[in-house]
């Protein structure tokens, strides 16, 4: 093992440049990573390869992603690239164990200066020996990744479920349809608001928390686990500032963060209906901010929603369910290879696992 700064090992350590909302959509060729994560898609980019991704401010300040591709890098994400001497891949692992949130206290202003970055002393093997152990954590966040594009076509699937019943009313054609002030709607449906079917919950600071099972998600996703959970249930997550749009539906115990609304049943076995008709609307459009995209609690309470009859309902759940459950046993297996992944992190940056582990 061998002492260097942080600097000495980069090809590049600096960061991102600033795009304008207008240019973030909902979807295009190259995701836009800020420092929270990804804040959704550009037709432009500035960053090809691979390098580690440190968030500078907010509540992911110091946070540590690894990324491969091309995409828009902004000026609120860090881009670390590895030289000869420092393994990229095992450079973003070792970085992630360095708790760099501690680091903002050291900046003349509020976040992460790359100039006190660099300055920051490491410890490498071989660079042989970095591209072997990065291969131990790389197995296990590529089977992450399987799981989360898994889920993702999965829960693409219930949406266009949901929209043939409940948009395009495929099922109930055959003269059932009543007029209405917006529309066609099946009889005995009407048209209410997200509140008569949900509350809507602030998250809370989750800093005083330790460390622990339970999930801590914020507006780019998960973020930690944490001793104790805030809800033990079935929810949809709302980001309350930043990537409005990324809602989630989470079903067992969690913690959200003060930027997050979750959502608590006034109705039962409404969660998931709820959590289908809020992927189809633009709730980044509904914006109520300024510097900061923002949603309120009246936004989602007034939400226009459509609410069928109490069997139709029941019906349309016992269908996805399926899905819900199989996302279900994914997201339990990539929680536990998100922390087996964790336990061995600083070991395997120290050195500390046995020889005949690095070399399965």
């Amino acid at each position: 093992m061998k002492k260097y700064i942080l600097g000495d090992v980069c090809s590049r350590l600096s960061s991102g440049k600033g795009i304008s909302s207008e240019e973030i959509f909902d979807s295009g060729p190259y995701p836009v990573i800020g420092g929270n994560g990804q804040r959704g898609y550009s037709f432009k980019s500035n960053f090809f390869g691979e390098c580690g991704v440190i968030g500078r401010q907010g509540a992911y300040c110091g946070n540590v992603r690894f990324f491969s591709g091309e995409a828009y890098m902004t000026e609120h994400a860090v881009v670390v690239v590895g030289n000869e001497k420092a393994d990229t891949r095992y450079l973003t692992y070792l970085l992630s164990t360095m708790h760099l949130n501690n680091l903002s206290a050291q900046s003349a202003q509020p976040g992460l200066s790359v100039k006190t970055l660099a300055k920051q002393e490491i410890m490498l093997p071989s660079l042989t020996e970095q591209k072997r152990r990065a291969s131990i954590l790389a197995s296990l966040e590529d089977k992450i990744s399987l799981n989360n594009r898994i889920n993702h076509n999965l829960e693409e699937q219930a949406q266009a479920l949901y929209k043939s019943w409940f948009i395009d009313f495929e099922p109930f054609k055959n003269g059932k349809f009543v007029n209405s002030d917006l529309g066609l709607i099946p009889k005995g449906w009407r048209i209410g608001k997200l509140s008569d079917l949900l509350e809507v919950r602030y998250g809370k600071d989750h800093k005083s928390l330790k460390d622990g099972e339970t999930p801590v998600y914020g507006s780019g996703g998960l973020m930690r686990y944490a001793e104790r959970a805030l809800y033990d249930g079935e929810s949809v997550l709302i980001p309350r500032k930043g990537t409005l749009n990324n809602v989630m539906y989470v079903h067992d115990a969690f913690w959200t963060v003060d930027t997050m609304f979750y959502t608590v049943e006034r109705v039962s076995n409404v969660i998931k209906y709820c959590h289908l008709f809020l992927l189809t609307q633009d709730l980044a459009s509904m914006n109520s901010g300024s510097a900061v995209p923002s949603m309120t609690t009246d936004i989602l309470n007034n939400l226009p929603l459509l609410i069928p009859t109490d069997d139709v309902i029941k019906e349309f759940n016992q269908i996805v369910s399926a899905s819900y459950e199989i996302r279900k046993k994914k997201e339990n297996e990539s929680s536990f290879l998100s922390q087996s992944r964790d336990a061995i992190l600083p070991q395997l940056m120290t050195g500390q696992l046995k020889n005949t582990f690095l070399n399965c």
